[in-house]
């Protein structure tokens, strides 16, 4: 045993064991030294609650506790909760109704419900609420994981259970009334999570594994915690990477020393701007070639905003890494910063980049990467003639992603001297493309896997680690290891752009006759989505009304504040927002009714969307007709579900300190990128007649994985379990331009369904030799056989031995590629009811019920998570989430502790319907779920608030601060 330690016994999942651990280090760290991986970090100060574990039965952050102070003390971590292969309970229950999407915090999550149940077997959703609240979870809205545990007290109580899974029932036809679930009436106050409730139109074909809630297919592995994260491998002789990154928002390095650093025991290399070519290139992870400028290099003599890169090290350990950054000497030059994008278009303003080898900047002396420009129609004269014209600015913040797995990267040489990049990437083929030319190697000797992915949300469309760890890689010729803090994830990876939103609305016979937006995005320091998020904004803000005379102008601009990127609703959500509110303003100023003016003026089906042609993404786009909507079925049930009409007439007139509101948005998105984004599959039968689907699609708890293995198990009409997803490696599995623009389902989906048809044409092709049957299409495949017109038949198992080792020996193998030049709009209506108290000007918001066409469900369960999700990152999005600066560009709020994520009993009751419709381009008639479900909570509680009070916000987040300033007047 090393000097310094000390000898500690725990009882770890009921095993005595032995631990030598230093001093001061944590119970976390020792765990996971000792391979119990499903013990997470996710921030600096204790405030997620991913580390949690059970001590002598309690709940305990294990990121607080030293080792040494546990001497003898009991320790229950998730992989001593099954026994076996048979899950405990709570996994059961986690497992069967859809509470583990990325599964990052499941294991603390799981954890700290035993111990509830422990000491209480029957507890309320408060209760649940309780408990949870201690444990972060970005990807749910908790409400899964509420009912997960309520099932789990059920089986351990000894009761019966039905099978999970939603609930369904035909649309009726539009003189037909609503009648919902009483349920989703909500009538008594009930908080308990409803399963979703998908509405489906009569005469929609059926479906057998499409449309049905089934289990993900990587929800036992991450029910068990098993290692299956990228810092969840440890290679020997691995080195441990750090980053040092700038104190100041803008600043010179005059001179860098790093002298000490190398000279001290256990570091391998400590590498700065001088020790790495230049060679710029732009970081976010877009299909070739992307958009300029490429206006980063991968360490700079100039830095741009607090938590931008200086120097990197590789050291034996963390401890030395992090001892070793605080012996490098940086001389820096300070210069003035920018943080206010308005500001940073004025002449003689700090310029953020001045380098003069950036091309691509539309103008650098004013700080505007991108001007967009686009017009449709003769936008002047339709304003002339219109009856009234209104204007409104409308802002929405910077806003951070806070998925719960930091950025972790890993890399190494293989046996055959390839560079292996293991990385938490959500487009693992876009990274190999891009790292190559920083490092100097070719593509063909770079190989990239995705792991599973702790969240990303648009965070890990981006180079971030890759590039870096790489470096040090090739300096030391060892793995190298590197993951960022929770602080470096506010300060050094991406964020939603903040913008100023300026629209002017012509309104002619109650038609938006006329409409124009002027868009500033503040894309902080380095531009990579400047253009497309911007670009997006524009095309879906003025879209979802659709005037026939538009303009379009956005100024996008650079500011010393840590970089903008993508991020869920990428754009549209913020605009949305913006025209939402400003829609009912006109209306309630013109006085009429709200949603008839709203129906009135939506993007209807059949109508061409005017800047289709335009606005494409980063450059021309295709010419887009919407051909499927549910959006007039979507806002009748939400409004049948809440009571709309009445609970708006009862609040007229409120007095009072606590008000109520109702309010309702909708919105559209996108399934997409059209005419750009294309994603292959592979198929391979086995032996057995199982398959094996190789995928590039990238899962980071969206559930693609198990979406598109029901495509490939509905064609080939065979049980879920029969396919063996294998996804996210460049060497092994065919190209996807990755995860993001909503495409994985659409898309990736397309693609899936194309190489199962070749299959299935090849099965019955070796059948007929089986069965001797001339032509093929004679033969039925059903229920994992093949029949003849004779009744005969032969088994998929049958024909996968035949093929590989009888007759005619061939692998029955498919490969598809699909792109479509389409981007169908899902299209959604959103409810949001408030109470406000005026004196405090705090909202707690009582219910969240979003109605959502997403063309056909192909899992409910998970697309219920993914828009419950989704409503709890625009809750935040709406009430508390801002990153804020002072005027020298320093961080405000860059930790747990003071940028508030809803957590557990923050979250209101949030219910989901879906209303099918069948999308002709899409499979199996899908359109995309993830992203429009972040878009219509912002407005729909503007709409709420000026229910309340009569006033209207224009400027998210709604803080207590803010809503009692604005009720003050």
């Amino acid at each position: 045993m090393e000097p310094s330690k000390v000898e500690i016994t725990l009882t770890i999942n009921k095993v005595c064991q032995t631990l030598a651990v230093e001093p001061g280090e944590t119970l976390l760290a020792a765990l996971r030294r000792a391979s119990y991986f499903s013990v997470k970090t996710g921030c600096d100060d204790g405030t997620c609650g991913v580390c949690t574990v059970l001590v002598n039965g309690r709940p305990i952050h294990s990121c607080k506790m030293k080792a040494v102070d546990l001497d003898g003390a009991e320790i229950t971590t998730i992989e001593g909760l099954n026994e076996g292969s048979t899950l405990h309970p709570l996994q059961e229950a986690f497992v069967e109704t859809g509470a583990i999407q990325c599964g990052f915090c499941t294991p603390a999550l799981i954890l700290t419900a035993k111990a509830l149940l422990d000491r209480n077997p029957d507890p309320t959703d408060d209760d649940i609420r309780k408990a949870l609240n201690g444990v972060l979870c970005r990807c749910t809205g908790y409400v899964r994981g509420v009912d997960a545990v309520h099932r789990a007290a059920a089986m351990l109580r000894g009761e019966t259970l039905a099978p999970y899974t939603h609930l369904e029932q035909p649309l009726p036809d539009q003189d037909e009334p609503v009648a919902l679930p009483e349920a989703f009436y909500r009538r008594n106050g009930d908080k308990h999570p409803l399963p979703p409730l998908v509405v489906t139109p009569k005469g929609m074909a059926p479906t057998r594994i499409v449309g049905k809630s089934e289990v993900k297919v990587d929800a036992r592995k991450l029910a068990m915690g098993r290692p299956v994260f990228t810092d969840d491998l440890h290679l020997h002789g691995m080195l441990y990477g750090a980053l040092l990154t700038s104190p100041h928002a803008h600043a010179r390095i005059r001179n860098i020393d790093a002298s000490r650093a190398r000279a001290l025991p256990g570091v391998h290399a400590v590498l700065t701007h001088h020790d790495i070519p230049r060679v710029k290139y732009a970081s976010g992870g877009q299909s070739y070639p992307q958009p300029l400028p490429y206006d980063q290099v991968s360490l700079d003599d100039k830095v741009r905003h607090v938590g931008d890169r200086v120097a990197i090290v590789a050291a034996e350990t963390p401890e030395i890494a992090r001892q070793a950054l605080d012996l490098i000497e940086v001389d820096y030059e300070l210069l003035p910063a920018i943080i206010d994008p308005e500001c940073a278009m004025q002449d003689g303003a700090p310029i953020v980049h001045d380098e003069p080898d950036t091309e691509g900047i539309y103008d650098a002396q004013h700080n505007i990467v991108h001007h967009i420009a686009a017009e449709v129609g003769d936008v002047d004269q339709a304003f002339a003639l219109a009856d009234h014209v209104f204007e409104g600015e409308y802002r929405t913040p910077k806003q951070q992603h806070v998925h719960l797995e930091p950025h972790a990267c890993i890399t190494y040489f293989d046996e055959n001297e390839r560079l292996v990049i293991r990385t938490s990437t959500q487009v693992p083929f876009h990274i190999r493309r891009m790292v190559a030319p920083l490092i100097d190697l070719p593509i063909k000797r770079i190989r990239v896997i995705k792991p599973r992915i702790g969240g990303g949300f648009g965070n890990k469309q981006e180079m971030i680690l890759e590039d870096l760890c790489a470096h040090l890689t090739l300096a030391t010729g060892r793995p190298v290891r590197m993951e960022y803090t929770r602080t470096q994830e506010f300060n050094s990876s991406r964020s939603r752009h903040a913008n100023i939103i300026r629209y002017k609305i012509g309104i002619k016979d109650e038609q938006v006759t006329a409409a124009s937006l002027y868009l500033i995005g503040d894309t902080g320091a380095y531009g990579a989505h400047a253009l497309t998020v911007n670009m997006v904004g524009g095309f879906k803000g003025l879209t979802l009304y659709n005037a026939p005379n538009t303009r379009f102008i956005s100024d996008v601009v650079y500011t010393n504040t840590p970089p903008a990127g993508a991020f869920r609703g990428y754009g549209a959500m913020q605009c949305e927002y913006g025209i939402e509110v400003m829609m009912e303003e006109i209306a309630t100023q013109l006085g009429l009714n709200v949603v008839d003016f709203k129906r009135k003026n939506w993007l209807k089906v059949g109508e061409s969307m005017h800047l289709s042609k335009a606005l494409g993404e980063g450059r021309e786009g295709t010419e887009q007709t919407l051909l499927t909507s549910g959006l007039e079925q979507c806002v009748r049930i939400g409004m049948e579900a809440t009571g709309f009409e009445a609970k708006r007439q009862d609040h007229q007139g409120q007095q009072g300190r606590y008000r109520h509101g109702i309010g309702m948005a909708v919105v559209m998105h996108g399934s997409g990128i059209a005419g750009l984004d294309m994603a292959s599959a592979t198929l391979k039968m086995n032996d057995d007649g199982s398959f094996n689907l190789l995928i590039g699609a990238t899962d980071l708890g969206t559930g693609s994985d198990t979406v598109l293995a029901q495509m490939a198990a509905e064609v080939l009409d065979i049980p879920l379990d029969d396919i063996i997803v294998y996804s996210s490696d460049t060497d092994f599995t065919p190209f996807d331009k990755g995860a993001y623009a909503s495409s994985t389902t659409y898309i990736s989906g397309g693609a899936v369904r194309k190489a199962a048809l070749q299959i299935k044409a090849m099965l019955l092709e070796h059948a007929a030799l089986i069965l001797n049957v001339c032509d093929p299409s004679d033969l039925e495949l059903k229920d994992g056989r093949v029949t003849g017109p004779d009744g005969r038949f032969v088994t998929l198992g049958e024909i996968g031995l035949s093929s590989l080792h009888q007759r005619d020996q061939h692998q029955i193998i498919a490969t598809a590629s699909h792109t479509s030049p389409l981007s169908p709009p899902p299209t959604a209506a959103q409810f949001a009811e408030i109470v406000l108290d005026t004196e405090t000007g705090h909202i707690e918001v009582e219910r969240l019920l979003m109605v959502v066409d997403c063309g056909r469900v192909i899992n409910p369960t998970t697309a219920a998570g993914q828009v419950e999700g989704g409503m709890s990152q625009a809750l935040g999005f709406a009430l508390t989430e801002e990153m804020l600066f002072d005027a020298e560009g320093q961080p405000l709020n860059a930790d747990l502790m003071n940028y508030h994520v809803p957590r557990a009993l923050d979250m209101p009751v949030t219910d989901v319907i879906f209303v099918q419709t069948h999308e002709p381009s899409g499979p199996f008639g899908a359109k995309s779920v993830s992203e429009i479900a972040i878009d219509g909570v912002a407005p729909a509680i503007a709409s709420a608030i000026h229910d309340a009070t009569g006033v209207w916000m224009r400027q998210l987040p709604y803080t207590p601060e803010r809503v009692k300033a604005a009720l003050q007047g």
